[in-house]
């Protein structure tokens, strides 16, 4: 792909290997999967939104992953504690709780950095930390709880390309940054 071709960035926070188990068992056993208009998020595209750019120049990567790697080199520990599920009108989530509160100053430094390289625009809410487990077009609205899920942990960060695909979005790793607090 060159420069000038147009392809659709985020910057996230990727999930260890345990994270993913205990957000696929819980889809399992909550969520319709398949039934009732309800698309799970497959475990390969399972995240932590930090800044979604949207549609991008394939040239802007080298900028965007240096502001991913300078904020997440200064990041401290993160781990995120389930709160609550949480619909909108086309996606279903697992809100999360910032224990450290790493994982929100790293958003802000990622957003900040962005901003400053003219790359992004922050949206006027505030940085929700979540992960999208559920997509669909009538909202279910499932009265699913978190209770018992365990600690949700980052492996690194990443910025993601979504790739469109018949199935839904497929989302691969453009570049990786070390989280500093690790």
């Amino acid at each position: 792909m060159s420069g000038g071709d147009r392809i659709r960035l985020f910057c996230a926070l990727r999930l260890a290997e345990p994270a993913l188990d205990a957000l696929v068992a819980w889809q399992r056993r909550h969520l319709p999967g398949g039934g009732e208009g309800v698309r799970l998020v497959p475990r390969a595209n399972l995240h932590v939104t930090l800044a979604f750019l949207g549609s991008r120049p394939a040239g802007d990567v080298p900028a965007i992953a240096g502001v991913l790697r300078e904020a997440a080199g200064a990041a401290g520990r993160v781990e995120l504690a389930p709160e609550r599920y949480r619909e909108t009108r086309s996606v279903g989530m697992v809100v999360l709780s910032d224990l450290t509160g790493a994982a929100t100053a790293l958003a802000e430094r990622v957003q900040a950095g962005l901003e400053r390289e003219g790359l992004y625009r922050r949206e006027q809410r505030a940085w929700l930390p979540h992960v999208t487990v559920a997509r669909f077009r009538d909202r279910p609205r499932l009265g699913v709880t978190v209770e018992g899920m365990a600690n949700v942990c980052p492996s690194d960060a990443a910025v993601m390309v979504s790739v469109p695909a018949p199935a839904g979005a497929r989302y691969e790793v453009v570049e990786t940054a070390v989280l500093g607090g690790r």
